[in-house]
């Protein structure tokens, strides 16, 4: 079939569904110029390892050091704009009975863009959070209401710990109330739109198969084949900034006819 003839495909499954699961991956923020951690080594930064970064052990070991990179980070995401795909996710949401956003990615684009019931499973990178939560998990910290500079790691002002960006690090698990919530609608949901992931990123990676395994209709949109595209209904091969924007149209057609 023709990329034309699956959206029609993947438009009609959409308009039978009750209950959507959205979940995006890193080639969503790709096409807004974001890169992953090793793409986005340039300069002082390209001498060094993300991973051996991106851990507790290296942020209380160097917490300035780190605070910094991070800081580097935030400002090429805060650069960033979202694009078509984004835009279309949410729009989706205004189309459907009821939509729910899961999202590996940390960027804070979905939101930007309108989708209003996103899951961060990977936390993000705009918030900032107690190092020991001692006021709750999280305990969120607000870096507009204390003293902070881009070269020193701040401190919490109730416990005076390290503050630290809100993501998940590398050997850190997932957020509990995040993931359980992405186990849940995947098994609940009737349709899932897996856009922009390998299907390598565990736990992630393991949501198409809980939603199709419970009856969804599964369908994905990339540039290229993945380890998704085996178990779904529909692949819609192409840029999600270009595919997206077309499933909307169609969608938004096939209700009006």
């Amino acid at each position: 079939m023709t990329l034309a003839q699956n959206i029609q495909k993947a438009a009609e499954a959409f308009n039978r569904a009750e209950f959507i699961v959205v979940s995006t991956g890193s080639g969503i923020s790709r096409e807004s110029g974001i890169h992953t951690f090793r793409e986005a080594q340039t300069g002082l930064w390209e001498k060094y390892d993300p991973e051996e970064l991106a851990t507790p052990q290296a942020y209380y070991r160097n917490p300035d050091f780190v605070w910094k990179w991070y800081q580097y980070r935030f400002g090429l995401v805060s650069d960033a704009e979202p694009n078509p795909g984004h835009y279309a996710v949410a729009e989706l949401e205004s189309l459907v009975s009821r939509l729910v956003l899961l999202t590996q990615n940390i960027d804070n684009l979905h939101a930007r863009a309108g989708s209003t019931d996103v899951v961060e499973l990977h936390g993000n990178i705009s918030r900032f959070k107690c190092s020991v939560n001692c006021q709750g998990d999280p305990t969120v910290i607000d870096l507009n209401t204390i003293d902070h500079d881009e070269d020193h790691a701040p401190h919490c002002p109730y416990c005076d710990a390290l503050v630290r960006p809100d993501v998940v690090w590398f050997g850190e698990n997932l957020p509990a109330a995040a993931i359980d919530r992405a186990f849940a609608v995947s098994a609940q949901c009737d349709l899932m739109l897996v856009v922009g992931t390998s299907g390598i990123v565990q736990p992630a990676a393991s949501l198409p198969m809980l939603a199709r395994r419970s009856g969804a209709v599964v369908i994905e949109v990339n540039p290229n084949p993945s380890q998704i595209t085996p178990l779904a209904h529909i692949f819609l091969q192409g840029p999600s900034g270009e595919v997206l924007p077309r499933l909307v149209d169609a969608v938004r057609e096939a209700r009006s006819g």
